[in-house]
């Protein structure tokens, strides 16, 4: 007969431990979010003009960016993060650990936004293009005006995956010592010993940040239904 140990909700979580380490985790958010938006923006403008290479008759300009977001696809963000931050001193470039962790998410993002930019960019019907040239409308107006506001609203639900993936992944620039949100739980946990409880309010906190990040999403779809 086996006796059936049955954990105690306050092993799991200690609600006072939390409760007073809370304002020392949210210390860390802001640069949670710093990371998230610089990461975000490096990669939409990036993003844009790969997916135009990407998309590109020349062979010039579509070869190094399908090499490049391949690459980025293809390594872990982690060993990315590591040769940013670890290898390039290497060669004499030696870079902060936030300028990495920035430098990291956006060039990474750029790979993933690139090709959703790409695929909806092309399902916009051509004969938006050719109306457009019939007009005798420039390219970039024709791109401003036609085109993307048409392409946006088929990328926001995927951009909006990036989007969450970033906040989520800022959690590993804790590897080379960014205060951000998962380093701060890591040192109280090192601290009092109680990494479950650490680990579930830092969870508790990530996911109204990635809530409000849907609910914009969702404004974001309703603003751009016109476009449809």
């Amino acid at each position: 007969m086996f006796e059936i140990d049955y954990v105690q909700l306050n092993n799991l979580f200690d609600f006072q431990l939390a409760l007073e380490s809370l304002p020392f985790l949210l210390q860390g958010v802001p640069m949670t979010l710093i990371l998230t938006l610089i990461g975000m923006l490096l990669g939409l403008i990036l993003g844009f003009f790969l997916a135009l290479a990407r998309g590109s008759k020349l062979f010039i300009l579509r070869f190094p960016a399908r090499t490049y977001i391949s690459f980025m696809r293809g390594v872990p963000m982690i060993v990315f993060l590591f040769l940013l931050y670890f290898g390039l001193p290497v060669i004499g470039i030696e870079l902060t650990a936030f300028t990495a962790a920035a430098l990291a998410f956006g060039l990474n993002s750029a790979a993933y936004i690139a090709e959703i930019n790409r695929s909806a960019l092309n399902s916009v019907d051509i004969g938006q293009w050719e109306s457009a040239k019939a007009l005798n409308l420039p390219y970039w107006l024709t791109m401003r005006k036609i085109i993307l506001p048409q392409a946006v609203r088929i990328a926001i639900p995927p951009l909006s995956n990036v989007l969450l993936s970033i906040v989520k992944s800022t959690s590993l620039a804790a590897m080379i010592t960014v205060p951000e949100l998962f380093q701060k739980a890591q040192i109280v946990a090192g601290r009092t010993f109680d990494s479950m409880t650490m680990y579930i309010l830092i969870a508790l906190i990530y996911w109204p940040i990635c809530g409000a990040i849907a609910y914009m999403q969702d404004r974001l779809e309703d603003k751009y239904s016109q476009y449809l």
